[in-house]
């Protein structure tokens, strides 16, 4: 296979290629008589149809897969001979005037020389579930089993109410007649601060105004960076009622026995999953800090950055629309993200020539425990495997973040470190 490779920056590089003609056609021949044996077409006998009425119905898609799986294959192979050390996915393009000649542009890793993580400084915090974490739980799980008794009373934080709301802003009243709805619980951030502070002592049938000062981004435009009048009415209040903590609260969490016993148990495994997950975040950030800080210098590749900032930007714009904020996407978003996206894509790299120089591999294991992970936090956790393990594009994101997890550990068992005790809701507090 004639292979060239040519320099087009300090990280980029041109490869040309071409594929083996015979080669290609042999595959595709095979597969479509294979096809042809076991084909069943109208008007024809299973297994006789003929190999030319398979080519015409089939023969663009068999070639195109063929074709595809070859460049993958040949560039793979272009690249393991060449000893290059790829950086983010190729572009590849037919080459001008040469069929089956094709034309790759690609980054690769920078040198970062000797990599000795027993250089690094890091904290390592550590954490254990105890009794009275297994309380909050249940306490929380209570919470979310309340129900709600109508009381003649001044609302109490804690209390659900529900009220009517209209606004006055630029001496125009929204909405223009009537009230908005809602039910709000006092105490849980689910309204303006302005506005639940209003509503604690208040009883149902009463009004007070309020004033309120809008963000500039708020999602109603006419209220958007202005002081707005907020009349709020409470309709009705109601105080919670705590379910027992007995045996038919206990079953409705999965519990056939309804022993107490079993159910701390069976939240202290779930606990000491989630605390397991939130260590690791702390310990990847850690890591990284100490490997951002000793390669700040190392140049990276400039495409693969710019790929990274623009995803940054489009998670930041997805996660403000789910936040009820309208926001429009100009073409330098990606801009401001670029600081945070060569810093996630250095310590990216290097986690990986770290894992490669030291010929680590995945743990099958490990991988299980993180799936278990994520999928008890879901109400229906078997669907959650099944889902991720029918799935190759999900099962390969798994494994790449379980991989990376090792490498981090790894190279924290070698680094210098301190340890930092802290209890569980600090740990798991992001």
């Amino acid at each position: 296979m004639q292979v060239s490779v040519e320099s087009l920056g300090t990280l980029e590089r041109r490869m040309t290629f071409s594929l083996p003609a015979d080669r290609l056609e042999d595959q595709v021949g095979g597969r479509l008589r294979e096809m042809a044996r076991g084909a069943k077409i109208k008007g024809f006998r299973p297994g006789k149809v003929p190999t030319r009425v398979i080519e015409q119905r089939f023969g663009q898609q068999v070639r195109s897969e063929i074709l595809d799986g070859m460049l993958r294959e040949t560039f793979g192979n272009a690249v393991r001979e060449q000893e290059l050390q790829i950086a983010g996915n190729p572009r590849i393009e037919p080459a001008e005037g040469e069929e089956l000649a094709y034309v790759a542009t690609f980054e690769v890793v920078p040198d970062f020389g000797d990599i000795d993580v027993g250089k690094l400084q890091v904290v390592r915090h550590t954490s254990e579930v105890k009794d009275e974490d297994i309380d909050a739980m249940i306490e929380n799980l209570r919470l979310q089993r309340r129900t709600w008794n109508p009381v003649d009373r001044g609302a109490q934080n804690g209390d659900a109410v529900e009220l009517e709301t209209w606004s006055q802003v630029d001496g125009e009243r929204f909405p223009a007649e009537g009230a908005e709805r809602g039910t709000t619980v006092l105490g849980t951030g689910g309204m303006y601060p302005e506005v639940e502070s209003a509503l604690v002592g208040m009883k149902a049938g009463e009004e007070k105004e309020v004033e309120v000062d809008f963000p500039a981004d708020w999602r109603v435009k006419q209220f958007a960076g202005k002081k707005v009048k907020v009349t709020v009415k409470p309709v009705k209040v109601s105080e919670p009622v705590l379910p027992e903590v007995d045996a038919e609260f206990i079953r409705s969490f999965g519990i056939k026995s309804g022993e107490p016993e079993q159910f701390r148990k069976d939240i202290r495994s779930n606990l000491e999953r989630e605390l397991k997950g939130a260590l690791m975040s702390r310990l990847r950030r850690e890591v990284g800090e100490q490997l951002i800080a000793a390669y700040a210098e190392v140049e990276m590749p400039p495409k693969l950055v710019e790929n990274e900032a623009r995803d940054m930007a489009n998670q930041a714009v997805e996660q403000a629309r789910r936040q009820g904020r309208k926001v429009d996407l100009p073409e330098n978003a990606h801009e401001q993200f670029l600081e945070a996206a060569r810093k996630r894509v250095l310590v990216g790299l290097l986690v990986g020539e770290v894992a490669r120089r030291n010929e680590l591999k995945l743990d099958p294991k490990r991988v299980n425990e993180t799936l278990n992970l994520i999928a008890s936090t879901y109400e229906e956790p078997q669907q959650v495997i099944d889902l991720y393990r029918n799935d190759r594009q999900l099962m390969q994101g798994l494994q790449g973040r379980v991989m990376e997890e090792q490498v981090i550990d790894w190279i924290a068992e070698r680094a210098q470190h301190t340890e930092k005790p802290m209890s569980f809701a600090e740990a798991i507090r992001q």
